[in-house]
Formats: structure tokens, sequence, C-alpha cells
């Protein structure tokens, strides 16, 4: 079933961005007047994966673009450990990196400066929160929202994981 969701997005310090995320298609699109064209999407005909909002963490299945510009993105397999959600992009000589914090959030950094938090349950719905001083780039916004978009954000630490399938062990 496809699940189609737009939202308009009020960014303190970029303006109304668009994100729209289309499960069936795999794809999820962020624009506004003052940040680049993001596009990230699944390649045609390749299985969705439920649990990944653009339905694959397989960067041979993914294409990301800026403004039309092809650029490399590639997600970590998603396994037990919270590093292992993580998102990488590099573009333009920096790298991005989307990485989970807490159960519900995550945190976006360029170069290993981080830039602020970001908070989507997978939904095409996306929060984020800039730190004080890291004054963030259009790219930095663009790219934070998209990944937060396609991929969710936030993992369960470890040890929550082990408990939950000793629990599950137990009669």
């Amino acid at each position: 079933m496809s699940v189609i969701t737009e939202t308009l997005v009020e960014d303190g310090q970029f303006g109304t961005l668009t994100v729209r995320l289309d499960t069936e298609r795999g794809e999820v699109v962020v624009e506004g007047a003052a940040v680049p064209r993001i596009v990230l999407s699944r390649s045609a005909g390749t299985e969705a994966e439920e649990h990944v909002p653009v339905g694959t963490r397989a960067a041979d299945r993914l294409m990301l673009t800026v403004d039309g510009e092809e650029t490399q993105v590639r997600p970590a397999k998603g396994r037990l450990t919270r590093r292992s959600y993580a998102v990488d992009v590099r573009h333009a000589g920096h790298v991005w990196r989307l990485l989970p914090d807490s159960v519900p959030d995550s945190r976006l950094l360029r170069d290993g400066r981080r830039l602020g938090e970001f908070t989507s349950q997978g939904n095409g719905e996306v929060s984020a929160e800039w730190h004080e001083d890291a004054a963030p780039e259009a790219l930095d916004v663009g790219l934070g929202y998209a990944l937060a978009a396609g991929f969710g954000t936030g993992a369960q630490p470890m040890w929550m994981l082990v408990v939950d399938a000793i629990g599950d062990l137990v009669p």
C-alpha cells in the first residue's frame, strides 16, 4: 500500500521546507526556497523493507542527489548497536553522519562536528533542533531532513535489545 506523506516544516533558520515521503516508490524529497533540493530514492524494482521508510539500507540500491548532482550515501546495516544505524553522506569535500543518540533522536554531524538533533518516527514527519553555536548551512539542513525522513531516527541501546530478546525466550 502506497503511503505518501507531505509535510511542511518551519525551520527556524531556513524557513519553510517541504518533506515528502513516498514509501511505495521509496523516495524522499526535501525542498525549500533557501535549501538545495535533496532526493533520496530506492532503485526501481527493489523490494521494500518495512522497517526502513525509504525501503532499504543497501547503499547499492539507493541514490541521493543534491540539486540533481549524484552524491554518495552509505547507510550502515542497522543491527544491534546504535552505531550500526549510522548513515554517512560524502559530498563537496565534506562528510555528514546521522547517528542515533537515544531511542527517539539522532544527531547530525558534519566533518565530526555536531550540528543538531533530528526526530522522525519514519512517517515523513521530521523535527530538528539546531545547536546554538552550530551555524548550519543550507545543505546541512536539507540533508538532515532527508536522512531523518528516509531512515527514521533513534535506536534502542544494545542492553535493551538483549533484555527484550531474553524476555522473548522466557515463557
